[in-house]
Formats: structure tokens, sequence, C-alpha cells
């Protein structure tokens, strides 16, 4: 009996690790298809849900990559970060804010973070495969390493043929999740010289908010 119980502690063993090296494969993928790009161009559904507190939002955003550098489009507010500085624009209130990245805290998934957040700071394995339109994603169950973490674990579907990120799905201790979803995923486009740089000149009649 007890040869047993080890020998299905072996299997059962072998069989997640396994698991995760298939997962750690699968992702590795993803980061080198994501590196190979001099650009990136996404268009995205973003959708928040608390049941505990009866939340629901669903909004549209755009982002364009480039590097550490990122032009990101969402809630009516634009922010672009030239790798330096973060500027966080706000039509609505008639205001700029002006900070280094990390001022948002280094837990923060940022939209350069975006496609490889997932290198560091957690554990995976495989999980669910779904057909989506057609399209074959494979999702990977990533926990974060540090307990203290606010994050429970994130499921990211991935396209098993383009080796893209299809979605993200983000579950908080608190009961809250967040979905990122792709509609577009853009490469290699023509972009503008001048896409990462703020022009002081367009916002003369703004508040400049310097937080450094």
């Amino acid at each position: 009996m007890k040869k047993l119980v080890l020998l299905l502690l072996l299997i059962s063993s072998s069989v997640f690790s396994q698991n995760a090296n298939d997962a750690k494969a699968l992702l590795s993928e993803v980061s080198q298809k994501v590196k190979s790009y001099d650009n990136i161009a996404i268009d995205f559904k973003y959708a928040l849900n608390n049941s505990a507190e009866n939340i629901q939002q669903e909004t549209r955003g755009d982002v364009t990559m480039l590097g550490e550098k990122y032009k990101l489009n969402i809630l009516g507010i634009t922010r672009i970060f030239d790798g330096k500085t973060l500027y966080t624009i706000s039509p609505e209130d008639e205001e700029v804010t002006i900070s280094s990245e990390n001022a948002q805290g280094e837990g923060s998934i940022t939209p350069s973070k975006m496609l490889s957040f997932y290198e560091d700071g957690f554990s995976y394995k495989m999980d669910i495969i779904q057909n989506v339109k057609g399209r074959k994603i494979q999702y990977v169950k990533l926990i974060p390493i540090d307990s203290n973490s606010e994050i429970k674990f994130i499921l990211l579907g991935i396209d098993v043929q383009t080796k893209h990120i299809y979605n993200l799905i983000e579950t908080g201790k608190n009961t809250t999740s967040t979905t990122l979803t792709v509609n577009s995923f853009k490469t290699n486009e023509p972009i503008s010289k001048t896409l990462f740089t703020f022009d002081k000149s367009k916002y003369s009649d703004y508040y400049i908010n310097n937080l450094d």
C-alpha cells in the first residue's frame, strides 16, 4: 500500500512538473514573439467586475508600444511615456500630470510591461483550452509568488497558432476581476517619430501638475 501511495505521489509530481514546464515553454514562445516586433499596436476591451459591490464597468482603449515607450488612450485620458517621463493628459480636467513611470508603483502592470509582466514573480501551470471563433486559446494560470499580493491569480489566454496574447483575466483577493481582451493586434506599423513626444505648446491652457 505504501509503495502504491509513493508511486501515485511520484506520478502526480511528474505530471505537475511537466505541466509547469509546458506552461513555461509556451510563455517563452510568446515572449520571444513579442520581442521580435519593432512596434505593436493593440485595440482592446477592458472590463471590471466586482460582485460584492455590484460594480460592472466596460470600456475600450488602444495602445501603441515601441520598446519601453507607449501611447495609451482609455477612458478619455491619454498617457504618453517617452522612455523617461510619463505624461497623463486629461481633456475633461484640462490638466497634464507629469511624472516618472516609477511613481505608479513597482507592482503596476504598465502598457510596456503588459506583454511580458509574467516573466517574473509568478508560478504557472497550464489551464483550460477554449475555442473562440475558430481560434484555439490555451490558458496559463499564473499565481503570484508573493503571498501578500492583492492578486489571487491571473489567467493568460494565448492563441496557440499565432502565440499572441488573446486576453488576460485577473482575479483579486477582494473578489474583483478585470479582463483585458485584445480586439486587434498589429505589428511593425509605420508610426510617426513624434508619437511618443509630448508637445507642451498644444496644452498652453491646461494646468501642468509636475509630480517630480
